[in-house]
């Protein structure tokens, strides 16, 4: 990866539907050149081109992170296991006081109850969760809310 390859992925970030023209005369190279560079970037998964909703646009009016602490030798299954949930947007195995953060959005506070108690708490190797629960998202990837 390059320079070249770093101002495509810049570029994408702000403006995630910005046209290969657009991002070639941003960048001062040819159409065909992002086009190619791109390719490769998403094929080597370098990068993803994904779709970020915003979820109380959705219907979503919980949104919480969830720190869980899980049995030493038990961490990548509880991981998996929480990233395959509805629920969960994003799921990280880290260090520290917790093993496990995962990002939730729920409808309402009361699913959130449900889920934290039926779900991520029945998962075998959970011994504690702790939950902070968003008041307002000030960044959402790239952008700000305002």
């Amino acid at each position: 990866m390059d320079e070249l390859d770093r101002k495509i992925i810049t570029l994408l970030e702000g403006n995630g539907r910005a046209s290969n023209a657009r991002i070639a005369r941003d960048v001062g190279v040819s159409e065909g050149t992002v086009r190619r560079r791109l390719k490769r970037l998403i094929s080597e998964q370098i990068i993803n081109v994904v779709a970020l909703p915003d979820p109380r646009k959705l219907g979503y009016e919980s949104e919480a992170l969830i720190g869980v602490q899980v049995d030493p030798d038990k961490v990548d299954a509880v991981a998996v296991k929480m990233a395959n949930l509805e629920h969960t947007r994003w799921v990280t195995i880290t260090t520290g006081t917790y093993d496990v953060f995962a990002w939730a959005t729920l409808p309402n506070s009361e699913a959130l109850g449900r889920f934290l108690r039926d779900q991520v708490g029945a998962i075998e190797g959970v011994r504690r969760t702790e939950t902070f629960v968003s008041l307002q998202v000030m960044k959402r990837e790239s952008g700000i809310l305002a």
